[in-house]
């Protein structure tokens, strides 16, 4: 048997936006635009290092940066590599995205990368399925005429085609469909397969091979028992015209599933006397009927003689064809189709030419018999067979159909309008119901009269249309569809509802039974426990398509076609990989193939001769894998050179033999051997995608994921299980293990992708979902200087948090709740160089023991050793705040255990110089809950001022702020309690406190305290200008009269204030909603930015936190100069925004006037003028010191005389006694005057 080709069909014409132009400008293409360096300088702050909650961190280094988290409802993106080892998501999508390639044409120029999967939109563009990206401009171009959800592609530049194949209809095809050229959608000559298609591949003879789950080629078809389904007008509106006014025979719903064919008051509709009239019905939902029939009435002798059907929205006639009952001659009608007059003709069925979409219709009756026209009885019947979730659309109950179709619901669903769904829906709103053991349903009954292989799909109503995206969540769908042998148990399928536009999803594909007493096929939607509140669940209708049985032969899943060739041979003998396909089990489901060199390796579920779930083809026959290939399902390939790796369901070879293939397993296609990837993992692995990660110096080189269903990469050799919460596996094989083992500091990625393609000229582009920063590493950094700022590790291991089954969203605060390192600082006293973190962790000390909380990282001539406490504290104790005062650390927070014997309670002394715990502790503090948030010596003392929330200190009365000296505790001052949040000095008898506070009996956030005069007060105008707690203060100049603050008001919002001294000044409501300000640092910069009157014009403000930038999103840390806000660290932690508590310097900033370093000339004329006057003030001092000590010996000033007296005066000395001793050394004094 020979199948024509079919020509190009015409609506593939009127779909192809390569013709007809339809192209939609998406944000931006594959581009990477720097940022202006921050020009932060450290050179005055010695060693540098950052503290927060992340696990992944990156420099804001590119516009497209961002700390977006991967979505976890079903929507995925295209995603492009940064320089910096980065992802970007490029375009996103509003459900998966299955496979992609990029499409050449013969000529060598790029059409674009064609996007596939069960999206309905790309880039908030709508597009069902499919679509073509520019990733030069980043313009996607919808490629609509495909209803259902996209598998897999292949671009095949030789034929300029992309075929394509999955779970869909297009065109006269089904499943399986080709894009040509610019010619759009193409039939392939068999018009597809009767079953979903899972890979397609490139054969190394140029034919392309279909794998899927089908048996045959052609199109799903009609029922052997067609027009099964009665279409429900029931609950139609129903509405006439012309009709009688006889009581009893006036109502036109008289007729509504009566099929006795009764006549008498209340069983008949009448027209008046020779009138004509219509009937009409109106549904709130569309259909396809295959079938009208009519039962004419004898009341009196009237009845209907010729009608028309008239349909709605296409107002077209349709044309019917049915049986003449007279000369029983199949005839066809439009305008006058004739009913008959006899009475023994209980009814008469017309059949519809053409298959027309409706929600309405009307009868017009144009000519009757007798005295007027009328109607018994009225029923439309389709061939699709479809279970509604709202009732009242399902097979009318009035209509006595054995097992109708029928939904039940349990829960609170309401009926929602359909919008663009074609009819309503019921919506769910979810509360804590969803926690219940009873959880809210809906069961979905088919009416299915034939047993048979079918296609089960689901239908999701589009967010858009009732506004709900955003609220959208997560339903699981099971399923039973056969009893006895034929059954395959319940079926289970996780269904997203994040969809744009309306889906449908395929949820089962096999054997249904047909309705009995004793079964009936069910489906089952509930929601997926673990939700959130405030989410909202749809449901909206379930269909059963009846497969096409096999004739001809049995395909089990594999066919190979030849292009080149008009026509089809459905001789299947010819091709070896279609006679492969006929010796498999006839359940055989092909989900991969990938062709190498001569070989393909088809793999999937299913059974042969001698092999199970894998085998390869050559030249010749089928051949099986060594063992007899795997002992479960492969779904997933990916071919690295020689390596072809795969994932599944699998545990070992169908002969076991090979440890270590539990779900992944690599087989060498050169020396036909299966390897181990460790011990593989402990879930299933649905796709293997490729990754360039920068592994060994800044190399590039390629990386397999593998992403799937698992939560631990197993032990093995010295390798301890590795947790992997999100789901992806990263294989490095240029170190044959996996990156998680390997302890490199490398990129941070998290999430799952599903497939990656090629770009000429270009990095690859990927897809899935997922997040990353520039370095993986885990709550502290360093961050150093030389040519450019850069991150680096502290040299300590912070190990990754116990893993959370919650998706809540975490939020850093500066409540009880912070995790991760939270504070630190430097130490170099004594010889030491440690650095100092503290919060709540572990990590890996240098002996390989667990440490917790406060870690002592020593690097003296490039040792590094890592330490921590001795035992002693509780598990749950949090450091929040750390202070040095020569040997002796203060280490405070949420601290408690026992020391020596002794309970301590928010803060301990660690002893730096022995490495113990100082002996004796310091009284314990006492109160509700006590926390010690800020730590500060008073500078030019030893006084300890310890602050944060508790009422005492040992015995001593010493609310919020104590003083620690000389072995004892004291209290500053009087009239002031609260909970202080941060302190700094102001001078060395001034403290700044910050808080939530009460001064002399008012509440203030903001108050001073003399410790000279062990006075307190507020700080004046504090109360009006500050809206609520301060939790961050830093010097804005050197005795830090002026200062910048920061906290939350009382609404929630974040503020960020400056004090200058006199007032208070704020940059406004700069901030979005979530924004928590955990610290404030002021730094210089090489480069002046303009000048301000909040900010010098040489420095800048770095905040850090988790902060929301309006018009940017989250950030972890940014820089303000005093008229903009730059992002400058981003970080991530698990699936959520990371944060940053602090920046931790070894060195306190000098501040300098503003304006930078003077030219060399002004310099060197500065110093001269300098030392000049140094000079003249010496040569001053030193005569005022020579006219002193005269005075002293008694020396008198000459007596002074005219010019003419001078003879006379000389003449009174004598020479010998004026000159005659100057030689002498120690001559006697000369006589006074």
């Amino acid at each position: 048997m020979r199948v024509n080709v079919l020509a190009l069909s015409k609506w593939s014409h009127v779909y192809s936006p390569l013709i007809i132009g339809i192209f939609f400008g998406s944000t931006q293409g594959i581009s990477y635009t720097p940022v202006e360096p921050s020009y932060i300088d450290l050179s005055q702050l010695g060693q540098v290092a950052l503290a927060g909650n992340f696990d992944g961190i990156s420099l804001y280094t590119y516009t497209e940066q961002n700390e977006n988290v991967f979505s976890t409802n079903g929507s995925q993106s295209l995603i492009a590599q940064f320089p910096n080892g980065a992802f970007a998501t490029f375009v996103s999508a509003d459900a998966s995205i299955t496979d992609m390639c990029p499409f050449v044409m013969q000529d060598g120029t790029l059409a674009g990368i064609v996007v596939a999967g069960n999206f309905t939109s790309l880039g908030g563009i709508e597009a069902q399925g499919a679509a073509m990206v520019d990733p030069n401009s980043g313009n996607i171009t919808p490629l609509p005429g495909l209803t259902g959800s996209i598998a897999a592609v292949l671009c095949d530049q030789a034929t300029n085609t992309v075929y394509m194949g999955g779970d869909f209809k297009g065109g006269n095809s089904t499943n399986a469909i080709a894009w040509v050229g610019v010619a759009g959608w193409t039939n392939l000559p068999f018009a597809g397969f009767n079953g979903p298609v899972s890979t397609i591949a490139k054969a190394e003879n140029g034919n392309v091979l279909f794998g899927g789950s089908f048996t045959n080629l052609g199109n799903t078809t009609t029922p052997t028992i067609p027009d099964q389904q009665v279409v429900n007008i029931a609950t139609a509106n129903i509405s006439a015209g012309g009709t009688t006014t006889t009581a009893g025979f006036d109502d036109p719903r008289n007729i509504l599933c009566k099929t006795a064919g009764a006549d008498g008051g209340g069983n008949v509709w009448l027209l008046a006397d020779n009138t004509p009239g219509f009937w009409r019905a109106d549904m709130n939902y569309g259909y396809e009927p295959t079938k009208l029939r009519i039962y004419n009435t004898h009341q009196d002798g009237r009845g209907a003689k010729t009608f028309r059907f008239t349909a709605f929205p296409i107002d077209g006639i349709m044309n019917l064809t049915y049986t003449d009952p007279v000369t029983n001659v199949n005839a066809t009608c439009d305008a006058r189709c004739p009913l008959t007059n006899d009475s023994s003709i209980e009814f008469q069925d017309f059949h519809f030419v053409n298959l027309i979409g409706m929600n309405s219709f009307q009868i017009d009756i144009s000519d009757w018999y007798g005295g007027g026209g009328g109607l018994t009885g009225i029923q439309l019947y389709q061939d699709d067979i479809y279970v509604y979730a709202v009732q009242d659309l399902n097979e009318p109950a009035c209509a006595s159909i054995k097992y109708g179709s029928n939904a039940t619901t349990t829960g609170p669903w309401r009926v929602t309008p359909s919008g663009t769904s074609g009819s309503e829906y019921l919506t769910l709103d979810l509360t804590d119901v969803t926690s219940s053991d009873n959880p809210p349903s809906i069961i979905f009954e088919p009416d299915i009269k034939q047993s048979g292989n079918y296609t089960v799909t689901i239908y999701t109503p589009g967010c858009q249309q009732d506004s709900s995206c955003a609220s959208r969540g997560i339903v699981n769908v099971t399923g039973t569809f056969a009893t006895g042998a034929q059954s395959s148990g319940t079926q289970q399928k996780i269904i997203y509802q994040t969809n744009d536009f309306d889906k449908y999803d395929q949820i089962y594909s096999g054997y249904v039974s047909a309705n009995s007493a004793s079964f009936r096929p069910t489906v089952t939607l509930i929601p997926l426990a673990g939700q959130a509140d405030q989410m909202q669940l749809v449901a909206h209708r379930v269909r059963f398509q009846l497969q096409q049985p096999s004739s001809g032969g049995d395909l089990n899943g594999l066919f190979e076609f030849n292009s080149d060739q008009a026509n089809v041979n459905m001789e299947f003998s010819k091709s070896n990989f279609d006679v492969a396909g006929t010796a498999l089990s006839n359940d055989a489901s092909i989900t991969t193939i990938q062709v190498t060199g001569q070989a393909a390796y088809v793999a999937g579920n299913f059974s042969g001769e001698n092999f199970s779930n894998i085998f390869s083809i050559g030249s010749g026959n089928a051949t099986s894998l060594p063992n007899g290939g795997l002992n479960g399902q492969v779904i997933t390939s990916y071919l690295y050179g020689n390596l072809l790796y795969l994932g599944g369901e699998f545990t070992n070879t169908s002969i076991p033999s090979i440890q270590g293939l539990e779900k992944v397993a690599v087989f060498d296609t050169d020396g036909s051997i299966w390897l181990p990837l460790g011990a593989g993992l402990n879930g299933r692995v649905y796709t293997i995608v490729p990754l360039s990660l920068n592994i060994t110096a800044g190399q590039p080189e390629t990386c397999i994921t593998f992403n799937g269903d698992f939560d631990t990469i197993s032990a093995f050799d010295t390798f301890k299980t590795i947790e992997v919460s999100d789901g992806m596996a990263i294989w490095v094989p240029s170190r044959n293990n996996w990156l998680q083992n390997l302890g490199l500091q490398t990129m941070s990625i998290s999430g799952q992708l599903t497939t990656a393609t090629n770009i000429s000229g270009s990095s690859p582009l990927l897809a899935g979902a997922i997040s990353s920063q520039a370095l993986s590493a885990n709550d502290a950094i360093s961050l150093t200087s030389s040519d450019s700022l850069s991150l680096g590790s502290l040299g300590v291991e912070i190990q990754p948090p116990a893993t959370s089954s919650s998706n809540v969203e975490k939020r850093a605060t500066n409540s009880q709740s912070r995790t991760g390192v939270v504070t630190g600082l430097y130490n170099t006293d004594g010889g030491r160089n440690l650095t100092i973190l503290g919060g709540r962790f572990t990590a890996l000390a240098g002996d390989g023991s667990m440490i917790a909380d406060l870690a002592f990282i020593s690097n003296l001539n490039d040792n590094v050793s890592v330490t921590g406490l001795t035992n002693g504290l509780d598990t749950d104790s949090t450091f929040l705040a750390l202070a040095a005062n020569g040997d002796n650390l203060y280490a405070g927070g949420l601290v408690t255990g026992k020391v020596n014997q002794a309970d301590v309670d928010g803060l301990i002394v660690w002893d730096l110089a022995s490495n113990d715990f100082a002996s004796p502790q310091p009284p314990a503090l006492i109160g509700d809950v006590v926390s010690v948030n800020a730590i500060s010596i008073r500078p030019n003392t030893t006084d300890v001022y310890v602050s944060g929330s508790f009422n005492s200190a040992g015995s001593l009365s010493c609310p919020s702020i104590c003083i620690f000296s000389g072995g004892q505790w004291s209290r500053p001052g009087l009239d002031f309690t609260g909970n202080v949040s941060t302190l700094i000095w102001q001078g060395k008898d001034k403290l700044l406190v910050g808080g939530s506070l009460t001064v002399t009996g008012n509440t203030t956030s903001l108050a001073n305290y003399d410790a000279s005069k062990q006075v307190w007060s507020a700080v004046p105008g504090a109360n009006a200008a500050i809206p609520g707690p301060v939790t961050a203060i830093t010097p804005a100049d050197s005795d830090a009269s002026s200062f910048w603050l920061a906290g939350l008001a009382a609404n929630g919002s974040a503020f960020l204030i400056k004090y200058d001294g006199s007032e208070f000044s704020s940059p406004g409501d700069v901030f979005g909603e979530k924004t928590t300000i955990l610290g404030l640092s002021m730094l210089s910069v090489t480069k002046d930015h303009g000048n301000t009157d909040l900010i010098p014009r040489n420095m800048v403000l770095l905040l850090t936190g988790q902060l929301n930038l309006i018009g940017f999103g989250n950030v972890s840390a940014a820089l303000y100069n005093g008229s903009t806000f730059q992002p400058f660290l981003l970080s991530t932690s698990g699936n959520n925004p990371g944060s940053l508590s602090q920046m931790i310097t070894q060195k306190q900033l000098t501040f300098n006037a503003p304006g930078g370093h003077l030219a060399l000339i002004f310099v060197v004329l500065i110093a001269l003028a300098c030392a000049l006057a140094c000079v003249f003030l010496l040569v001053v001092l030193g005569l005022l010191i020579e006219r002193r000590r005269r005075r002293k010996e008694g020396y008198r000033p000459a007596p002074t005389t005219a010019f003419w007296e001078k003879s006379d005066n000389m003449g009174r000395i004598p020479p010998d006694q004026l000159f005659g001793r100057l030689g002498s050394r120690n001559g006697a004094r000369p006589e006074r005057l």
